[in-house]
């Protein structure tokens, strides 16, 4: 099986049953959560960014240049991050999916808002996006990004077996909206992220749990936290 690990926020690493090392949006040394810094991070294969704001994209970069690491994402926030040295870089659009050495990834929708970290001339404001990774060993995970709820979840009913939702509020979807996007998606089990970062989107995720009603399980990590999907 694969592993997943919660360091907080929105990044995740993913240590895949074929051996592959992944990371959806690293924010590692900025991230007052993380239970590890970039430093930390030895080995790395793919690096999946949803968008650029800088709590999903700051560590993008260097970690990409140390370790060779291909960066998945948005054509310009690909572009951009090769244009700023990362050696591999693989761009891609929402709908558009692509099949990698360890499954098919494919954008999904987010909506959100899309300036990209360090662009000092705004060239690369790009549309934010999820991931739908199916892997190599038929597990299908969905990072939604940030986003609100959204009526095109519901194209992905029966294609999710773990969702990992925004419960935050005010920059994202709450726990209520989330609780929704569950009964679009139907997962068989749903991880919380994007909360309790800092006060402004602190969350109760036992009231998350009252409000998902056993729809689907729910699976709260802790910074440092795994489990096998």
């Amino acid at each position: 099986m694969a592993k997943l690990t919660w360091h907080g926020h929105s990044t995740f690493s993913l240590h895949t049953d074929d051996g592959t090392r992944i990371i959806i949006d690293p924010w590692l040394d900025g991230n007052p959560r993380s239970d590890i810094k970039a430093k930390d991070v030895e080995e790395l294969d793919f690096i999946l960014v949803t968008h650029g704001h800088s709590d999903h994209f700051a560590d993008v970069v260097p970690l990409a240049k140390r370790t060779g690491a291909t960066v998945v994402s948005t054509f310009e926030v690909a572009t951009f991050a090769g244009e700023e040295g990362a050696k591999n870089v693989h761009g891609m659009n929402i709908g558009g999916a692509h099949r990698f050495p360890f499954g098919r990834v494919k954008m999904t929708i987010a909506h959100h808002t899309g300036t990209v970290h360090g662009d000092k001339h705004g060239r690369f404001t790009a549309n934010p996006g999820g991931f739908l990774v199916t892997l190599n060993s038929g597990t299908r995970l969905y990072h939604a990004g940030d986003t609100s709820l959204t009526l095109d979840m519901q194209l992905l009913r029966g294609q999710v077996d773990v969702a990992i939702l925004p419960i935050g509020d005010n920059f994202t979807m709450g726990p209520e909206d989330a609780a929704r996007a569950v009964e679009f998606i139907e997962p068989r089990v749903v991880i919380p992220m994007h909360y309790d970062t800092f006060p402004l989107i602190a969350q109760d995720t036992e009231e998350f749990r009252r409000m998902l009603d056993g729809r689907a399980e729910l699976r709260v990590l802790q910074p440092g936290g795994s489990t096998d999907i």
